[in-house]
C-alpha cells in the first residue's frame, strides 16, 4: 500500500508505483468520488490502455518518420504477400553475398 499526505490547498501527489501502475501522466483527468469505503480516485484515460503503446513518444516519432517516407517516395508498394516475400528473399540473398 502507497501513502502520500494532503498539501495545504487540497493537493495531493499519488505515488510514483501507482502512477506507473495506472500509466498515469500528468494533466491526466481523474475523476474523485466520495464511496462508503472511503474516496476513490478513478482516472478518465481517454485512449484505451490496450492501444497506449501507440501514444507513446517513440512509437509516434516513427510514426512521423514513416510518413515522412511515404510522402518523399521512399516505399515500395508490392502487389501480393508472394511479390514481398521474394523481395525480402532478395535482399537477404544481397546481404549473404557482401558478408562473405
Amino acid at each position: 500500500m502507497a501513502r502520500t499526505k494532503l498539501r495545504e490547498r487540497g493537493q495531493l501527489t499519488v505515488p510514483e508505483v501507482i502512477r506507473k501502475a495506472a500509466r498515469l501522466e500528468a494533466g491526466d483527468p481523474i475523476e474523485v468520488e466520495l464511496t462508503d469505503d472511503g474516496i476513490l480516485l478513478r482516472p478518465l484515460k481517454t485512449i484505451d490502455p490496450t492501444q497506449a503503446w501507440f501514444w507513446t513518444p517513440e512509437w509516434q516519432a516513427k510514426e512521423r518518420e514513416a510518413s515522412a517516407d511515404i510522402a518523399a517516395g521512399r516505399v515500395h508498394r508490392f502487389q501480393s504477400g508472394e511479390e514481398f516475400l521474394a523481395a525480402l528473399d532478395a535482399i537477404d540473398a544481397e546481404l549473404d553475398a557482401t558478408e562473405r
